[in-house]
């Protein structure tokens, strides 16, 4: 690949990189899940999140995304459904914000890894915004002059990363010291996700594209 294609790739994998790395719904939910419930429940969710997300810079590949796009019903089907979801999260963060700390002999309820997998993918194909991110995303790195293969090396470049910041998330604070802070901030760590969620949710269902 010529030298000046390199450098247009790399433009994309950083706006990418940024993108994905900065604070959401997504990102606090692995982030809260690692601390709640350790590495391998984390894991499925990250899993779950970097699936939904190729699956959308699939379509947007194929441009069956641009097509979606232009039908307001078909977006506002998925508005709809993203919002109501993450209002979903966020009435069962807030309850177990105020839910009694369990005892000795009673462990905390944990999702299973299909369930939360499932919830990772939910997070993105219910979000109209993504199928959006992924059409800039290609239309930044697929130019006129782009070789025939670049649409490849830019999904398997994106799918490496969004592995490595969401499965590092979930490692990072899936730690022993991130378990100890969660069970001293429960209350304030399910409080702020149940806020994140809510303000997400009702932002989700007034967004426009």
């Amino acid at each position: 690949m010529p030298t000046e294609h390199l450098h247009h790739l790399t433009l994309v994998f950083a706006a990418y990189l940024i993108a994905v790395a900065s604070p959401g719904p997504s990102t606090m939910a692995i982030m809260g899940t690692a601390m709640n419930q350790g590495r391998a429940s984390a894991v499925a969710l990250a899993l779950g999140v970097v699936t939904g997300s190729m699956f959308w810079a699939l379509l947007a590949a194929t441009g069956i995304s641009t097509v979606l796009t232009a039908y307001a019903q078909a977006i506002f089907a998925i508005k709809i459904a993203g919002g109501l979801y993450l209002l979903y999260l966020a009435w069962k963060s807030a309850r177990a914000a105020l839910s009694a700390e369990p005892g000795p002999g009673k462990p905390a309820p944990r999702a299973g890894s299909t369930t939360l997998y499932r919830r990772g993918l939910m997070l993105h194909l219910s979000n109209p915004k993504a199928i959006l991110g992924w059409i800039a995303i290609m239309s930044l790195g697929l130019r006129t002059d782009a070789p025939p293969y670049t649409t490849l090396v830019i999904i398997a470049g994106c799918a490496v990363l969004g592995l490595c910041v969401n499965l590092g998330y979930a490692l990072i604070f899936s730690t022993a010291a991130s378990g100890k802070a969660y069970r001293k901030a429960r209350r304030w760590i399910e409080g702020t996700l149940a806020a994140l969620f809510g303000y997400a949710g009702i932002r989700l269902l007034l967004y426009r594209p």
